[in-house]
């Protein structure tokens, strides 16, 4: 049912109709996106010719059941893995998935991860680990190595450091707000009202928070998507995912 219900969101890039179609520099265009992962019982199809078009400022939302290929999307919009098909112009800086801690180091403290991050996007080092100090509220924590903090600890600083580089368009994959309540308002505050500016592509669950936030969202089911900008019938056909 829900496959008669898509419409073809990847005809913009075949045959004619992509010389009528004038892509804006400053986007993240994603063309015909298809993934391909080999397992034991042959070759899954995680994505099948996503298409779809980020705008500075704008934010769309991606809903869909479990395995419906919501984190392997923002994977390959992060650049973690490659698609088989299709592309990704990114016209737009990217962050890495936001409260992604996953890539840090063990063995470095906080402050050595800092370091490190300010040194591969060119930023200014004392002004970096000030922010994140502040914003992290990790105190003498920042100065121990990754392998003794917890879950919550590692997701704080890796939150902060997201925020403290002033990326074009954020990609949240499932976590939006880490920490206790009074953390997370301030979590919402910095991503929401201080950066209601930038661009965001957001997999997540809950219908709500895309009604709320986003301007039009992406309904996968089964590595198909569909684009909408009507919030009803995205609601009414996430409901019956």
């Amino acid at each position: 049912m829900f496959a008669r219900r898509l419409t073809a969101v990847g005809s913009k890039a075949v045959g004619s109709a992509v010389e009528a179609v004038v892509t804006p520099s400053k986007c993240v265009d994603v063309v015909d996106v298809t993934v391909d992962f080999h397992t034991e019982q042959g070759i899954k199809r995680a994505l099948k010719g996503i298409t779809f078009q980020v705008g500075q400022g704008e934010r769309i939302g991606i809903i869909g059941p479990n395995g419906a290929g919501k984190s392997t999307l923002i994977k390959v919009l992060s650049g973690m893995i490659e698609p088989t098909f299709g592309e990704v112009r990114r016209g737009l800086s990217l962050s890495w998935p936001l409260a992604l801690g996953g890539g840090f180091e063990g063995q470095l403290t906080g402050y050595d991860n800092v370091r490190f991050l300010s040194r591969v996007y060119g930023l200014p080092f004392q002004e970096t680990l000030a922010y994140v100090d502040d914003f992290s509220e990790l105190g003498r924590n920042l100065f121990k190595p990754l392998r003794y903090y917890s879950d919550g600890m590692r997701m704080r600083l890796a939150f902060a450091l997201s925020l403290s580089i002033n990326f074009d368009c954020y990609l949240i994959d499932e976590v939006i707000l880490v920490g206790d309540r009074r953390f997370q308002q301030k979590c919402h505050d910095e991503l929401f009202s201080a950066r209601k500016h930038c661009g965001m592509i957001m997999a997540v669950h809950d219908v709500n928070v895309v009604r709320e936030y986003c301007q039009k969202v992406l309904l996968l089911k089964e590595g198909q998507g569909r684009v909408t900008t009507d919030m009803a019938l995205a609601g009414r056909i996430y409901q019956g995912l």
